[in-house]
């Protein structure tokens, strides 16, 4: 009974700060821990960094200048103003006020003398009597593909920028039309992360017509690769064709479904591990935790170094990265014996 309850207290201290639980699920609960480590440094730029600023433009769009009185102001009399100099220069940097613009197209007729009827033809993607153009088309993908706005607010935007009343059923026929249209190279991006020596996996809940799906990621360095699914597991994993069959790395937060990916070569992300050391350390007080979190991380600065570097660890050194890891894992297991009987 005691350690039913106290893997239920143990199960309500956890967060997303602390496990591989979705921030979603943490309410309006305050966070107060982070991963994040205390540079030392004072807030605020760095004494001899490099910073940027507005600068003035060589060539500017438009030049206003600025006229000077008619007549001297102490002796009245009248000024040269044909010989006046530039003493200072000034630039206001802005946006253009925008409306849209409307292209009429003429498509001509003519007989010729003997009596051959001629027209000249539209040119391609102008079908119809009114349409709109490619620019405000790809606007409006942009807003609610790139910038993830709402339909109804990417629509309002656009009304009050440019004036253009579109609709918010328009704008999710244009993202339809631009999906078929980028269907090919969504293919290609997922053939190559199929093919690809280390894919990282990823999934995160988020509301379609009111209804929890989960978009799943697949990525690594060069590609990334988005879909829309109703259920979280193997369903979605081999529906969508990419991760089922892999036989290289395959980086991911432990989520069991992965787990049934046999072909892969199994990594774990070391974000969801430090949370997941965090959370251990929070609730068991146990030093090799806090030793493993740092292992973790030093072992991390080392790689990005080695990398800048272009040094390529020996077996000797990656022998040793082994042997540190493994005498901590053991540590946590002595701590954390295995407990008999079925385990659920």
């Amino acid at each position: 009974m005691f350690a039913r309850l106290n893997a239920v207290e143990a199960r309500l201290g956890m967060n997303s700060d602390n496990s591989s639980k979705p921030p979603s699920s943490d309410g309006l609960v305050k966070k107060t821990s982070s991963l994040r480590e205390s540079s030392g440094k004072k807030v605020g730029g760095q004494k001899g960094r490099k910073g940027t600023t507005l600068r003035q433009a060589e060539q500017p769009d438009e030049v206003v200048k600025h006229p000077l009185p008619g007549q001297c102001e102490r002796c009245h009399a009248a000024l040269p103003t044909q010989h006046a100099q530039v003493w200072a220069r000034r630039q206001v940097v802005d946006v253009p006020t925008v409306a849209f613009n409307v292209v009429e197209h003429h498509a001509l007729a003519l007989t010729c003398v003997c009596g051959q009827f001629h027209t000249s033809s539209f040119p391609g993607g102008v079908s119809e009597s009114v349409q709109y153009g490619p620019n405000v088309r790809a606007l409006g993908v942009h807003l609610t593909q790139g910038q993830m706005l709402p339909y109804a607010r990417a629509a309002e935007l656009i009304h009050d920028v440019y004036g253009l009343a579109v609709s918010p059923g328009t704008l999710v026929a244009w993202v339809a039309e631009a999906s078929a249209a980028l269907q090919k190279t969504a293919n290609v991006i997922a053939s190559q992360l199929n093919a690809a020596q280390l894919v990282h996996a990823d999934e995160s809940g988020l509301r379609v017509a009111g209804k929890l799906h989960w978009l799943h990621i697949a990525a690594n360095e060069t590609h990334t690769w988005y879909g829309v699914h109703g259920k979280r597991g193997m369903a979605a994993i081999e529906q969508h064709g990419i991760l089922a069959g892999r036989t290289g790395v395959l980086v991911h937060d432990c989520w069991a479904p992965y787990w049934r990916l046999d072909d892969s070569t199994h990594a774990l992300c070391n974000a969801h591990l430090l949370r997941e050391l965090l959370y251990a350390k929070e609730t068991t007080g146990q030093p090799w935790a806090q030793a493993m979190t740092d292992f973790l991380l030093n072992a991390n600065k080392l790689c990005t170094a080695a990398r800048e570097r272009q040094i390529v660890f020996s077996a000797d050194d990656v022998c040793a990265f082994r042997t540190v890891y493994d005498n901590i894992v053991r540590e946590g297991e002595r701590a954390n014996p295995v407990a008999s009987g079925r385990v659920k």
